[in-house]
């Protein structure tokens, strides 16, 4: 039994195969194509002939895949929305979209504000009117071809929203897709709104890279695997899920290298330092798994509360541009020669000095022919290491949240630019198969279940409140594919709520497992 990792990033598609015992059978590191499809059929035939793995062998197929995030920062492929907010009079004060951009805010054909939504405690604003939003999804009949509802305080009553999606489907019918608010984002109407109408319009963006890779491997002759998508916990998710949750794929490219580093590794606790073409991101990884981001999270502009990971990016990568001004003074990035690395690159033939042509000059890896970097100079050559160390060093202290020095992991192509000691780290580790690592956590990881709610200590008492979420964040891992003696509770976290009636608490809760095999 084979498994099959593929990370499609902005520069590079990555594949991997790995046996029955998660050893790396092949690897493979290709330019991103033009046609997305094309290059993801070329990897994954790499690495069958590489490993001379049959395709029927291969029995679980993971992809991670930048689609969604391109779709949203470029303002392509997004389908028409309508959005209900559940929330009058009291959201009145506050349209959707305030702070959008007129670009990106067209998405959204129809809005309405209808009467309904709940106060921070469950009580009732007022009842949903169900007139009101019956009439809203007459008028867009025609008109879009995705829906979100959004209620006021619906993570801590969902009652309306639900009703509300019924009758969506009873004017729209059974196959319009809708996206539910409470199963998309947190605490915080706007921001979840947010989430909410971003999910939406990802609709076809999500059914064309979903049906597009499950033909890649169709036409490639791997017809016995079931087919999982990276989601941006640095966990995994069905076909189905990912066609409902698109948004949650946003981010799943550093997960993926986080999940990636630690596994190559053996680290559980550490921080990740992931080296693309153009880009590095660096990350956490916590208990085996990308600590998440705090804060609230914007993408494309827009500011939402759906969980992301705690990642810093950095203008530096293996094709950033270096400069040399006529002071001396030299200067790396933010720009890149990207995917064209293998034609732009002096070590390549071109000519373009990169940082990978520093790191060949400095002998610090062997590419390409180091005879077409000889003639910079070994001073120049360490000022541009300098700025790039810099760069890192910088990044490091954003991402620490002690003076502690701390472990880190090298990984990514471009990874070889970077010295083995930098300022902040007790250790720096690059890990063998470095390069692929993004595509290795794709192919390890696991399924998980997460419960987030409201929890009054006073009406359950907190050890047996944290005891039920638990229990219900194992079965919903377990309804996700995950092989229960193998779930495992991943985090807790219990926040206290000042404003909440009670001794309340929001309780979250994530438990991961295996895939069934």
């Amino acid at each position: 039994m084979y498994k099959l990792g593929i990370d499609v990033g902005g520069t590079n598609t990555d594949a991997v195969l790995l046996n029955e015992n998660m050893q790396v059978v092949a690897d493979v590191k290709q330019p991103t194509s033009g046609d997305i499809y094309d290059g993801i059929l070329d990897a994954i035939q790499k690495v069958l002939d590489i490993s001379g793995v049959e395709p029927k062998e291969i029995k679980q197929a993971m992809l991670g895949t930048t689609q969604c995030t391109n779709a949203i920062v470029e303002r392509k492929k997004l389908v028409p929305v309508g959005l209900l907010r559940i929330g009058a009079p009291a959201t009145l004060g506050i349209p959707p979209m305030t702070d959008w951009t007129d670009d990106i805010k067209a998405v959204v054909t129809e809005q309405t504000i209808i009467g309904g939504g709940y106060e921070y405690d469950g009580k009732e604003i007022a009842p949903l009117d169900e007139e009101a939003a019956k009439a809203f999804f007459e008028s867009v009949k025609g008109k879009v071809q995705s829906v979100a509802i959004v209620g006021c305080h619906s993570t801590i009553r969902n009652d309306q929203e639900y009703r509300a999606a019924e009758i969506c489907k009873e004017v729209l019918g059974e196959d319009v897709h809708i996206t539910i608010s409470c199963e998309i984002g947190s605490m915080g109407l706007i921001e979840r709104e947010n989430a909410a109408i971003l999910n939406a319009s990802l609709y076809k963006v999500a059914l064309t890279f979903t049906e597009g890779f499950a033909k890649s491997l169709q036409d490639i002759g791997i017809t016995n695997a079931d087919i999982y998508l990276s989601q941006n916990d640095g966990t995994l998710m069905t076909m189905e899920n990912a066609r409902k949750y698109p948004v949650l794929t946003i981010a799943c490219g550093p997960t993926n290298s986080i999940r990636g580093a630690g596994y190559l590794s053996g680290h559980k606790d550490a921080l990740v330092i992931d080296v693309g073409g153009t880009t590095t991101d660096l990350g956490v990884i916590q208990n085996g798994f990308p600590r998440e981001s705090s804060i609230a999270a914007t993408i494309g502009g827009v500011r939402t509360n759906f969980r992301m990971p705690d990642v810093v990016t950095i203008g530096l990568g293996g094709g950033s541009i270096v400069r040399v001004a006529e002071d001396g003074t030299v200067t790396v990035g933010p720009d890149s020669v990207g995917y064209q690395i293998t034609e732009k690159a002096l070590v390549f033939g071109g000519d373009v000095l990169t940082a990978t042509d520093i790191a060949v000059r400095l002998g610090m890896y062997q590419l390409g022919d180091p005879k077409l970097v000889e003639h910079i100079s070994e001073e120049t050559a360490n000022k541009a290491l300098a700025v790039m160390k810099e760069k890192t060093e910088e990044a490091i202290d954003a991402m620490k949240i002690s003076n502690a020095d701390v472990d880190v992991i090298l990984v990514g192509g471009g990874s070889i630019i970077l010295p083995d000691t930098l300022a902040g780290a007790s250790s720096v580790q690059k890990p063998e198969h470095f390069g692929t690592a993004n595509a290795i956590g794709s192919a390890i990881s696991k399924v998980s279940g997460i419960v987030e709610k409201l929890m009054d200590f006073d009406v359950i008492p907190r050890e047996k409140a944290l005891e039920l979420a638990k229990e219900e964040a194992v079965e919903m891992a377990v309804a996700a594919g995950a092989v229960r003696e193998t779930v495992e509770i991943i985090d807790v976290e219990d926040v206290p709520l000042a404003y909440s009636a009670g001794h309340t608490s929001r309780v979250k809760v994530k438990a991961a497992g295996d895939l069934a095999g």
